[in-house]
This record gives structure tokens, sequence and C-alpha cells, in this order.
């Protein structure tokens, strides 16, 4: 049943909603003043669900060693799952390990892997995503859910908008990836014409950790990592 506003509360509700702007403008300032100190990092995405003796935990586990071993940074949300198993993996690498942490009412709770001063708690997602998108140089996207499915496709609409510079974006696991890029290839283009044949080069599918960082290091081989601005 949809709740009803009493007209006379009305003033009230809109000044609430004005001293909300603070608390977003706090987050986004601790976010910033964090985040640029800490220097070139990959966000790993993927589910909260993932389990420890699954095959994709320990493959993003050695994807974020691998990053590690080549001076990348990682960034995950901060919670369990494969968001664990990334920063586990930077962790006992000797990494830099960072945690944008959300509260959420099910599944999100830090793990224990987070570099103790590189952990940022959110309340809103729409700040988390910024952070991720400002100061990540590439996305590893694990298979997840509709958060992973967000994040993901965030990412692609605002390179292809060229609201900020490209970055690479690395689907790992092609079983699991396969299905979603037939149908962006098959449908969205082939059949509608809703995107361009160039909008699929933003798109990486791979298997194993060689493979993400031969990605990442041929695309910075050309440039000087730095904030995506």
């Amino acid at each position: 049943m949809k709740k009803e506003i009493n007209p006379k509360n009305w003033n009230e509700v809109k000044t609430n909603d004005s001293w909300g702007i603070f608390k977003i403008m706090g987050e986004f300032v601790n976010g910033y003043e964090k985040l640029s100190r800490i220097g070139p990092c990959v966000s790993i995405f993927g589910s909260a669900r993932t389990k420890p003796d699954d095959e994709y935990y320990q493959l993003a586990e050695n994807i974020a060693a691998k990053l590690a071993d080549n001076g990348y940074g990682v960034i995950t949300g901060g919670g369990p799952g494969i968001m664990e198993a990334g920063n586990k993996g930077a962790h006992n690498a000797g990494g830099i390990s960072v945690g944008l942490n959300i509260e959420l009412p099910f599944e999100q709770h830090d793990n224990p892997y987070i570099d103790s001063d590189k952990s940022i708690d959110f309340d809103y997602f729409f700040v988390r995503k910024v952070m991720f998108v400002k100061y990540s140089q590439g996305f590893v996207v694990m298979p997840g859910g509709f958060g992973t499915l967000d994040e993901f496709f965030e990412a692609l609409t605002l390179i292809q908008t060229h609201k900020i510079g490209k970055f690479p974006i690395i689907l790992v696991g092609k079983d699991f990836w396969g299905g979603l890029v037939d149908w962006i290839k098959d449908i969205l283009l082939k059949s509608y014409g809703n995107i361009s044949p160039d909008d699929l080069h933003l798109i990486n599918v791979v298997d194993h950790e060689d493979e993400v960082i031969e990605i990442l290091n041929t695309f910075y081989a050309k440039y000087n990592l730095r904030p995506n601005f």
C-alpha cells in the first residue's frame, strides 16, 4: 500500500532532502581524499555469494595476486565472496588491498583482507560507483548477480558515451558470460542496431589470470597510469 504524505508536512520533507545533500557531499569528499593517495588500482567485481571452494573464488584470488605482482592495487566492494577473494589475493601477495564497503540488509560484511587504512564505508550506491570508476584503471568482472551487472554496464555506458576515458573491461569466465555476449552481438547489434560494431571492442572475455594481466599491461604500455578524472 502506498504511503500517504500529509501536505502539512511537505515542507519538512523537502528540508530533510536538502540536508541529505551534505551527507552525500561528505561521502564524496572522504572517498576522493582517501583514494587519490592510493595509486593505480584495478577493481574486481563479482558475487558476494561465491564460496571459497568455488573455482571462480580461487580464480579471483589468483588474479588479484597477479595484479599485485604487476604493481596494481586491488579495489573491491569489501564484502564476502568474490570481493573477499580479490582482497585476499592482493593482501597475501603484499599488494594494496582496498575495500569500498556498503551497508546492506543481507550479504554484506567487511572481509578481513582489506588494508586497515584503506577501508571506506558508503551509504549510497551511486557515490560508491563513482569511486570505482574514478580511481580504477581497469574492471575485472567475475561471475555475479544484479550488482555485478550494474557495475559492468555503468562503466561500459560511460566509456561508450565518452564521459570517461577508455580503460579495460575484462569479463572472466567464458561459460558464464558467453550467453550475455552473444545476446549483445545478436540482438543489440545485429537485430536492432542499438549499438555500433566498435562498441564490442570495449569488452574482453577471458578464462585465465594471465590473460587479464596481458590485457592490462598491453593497454597501459601506451599510457601513464593516473586516476580517471
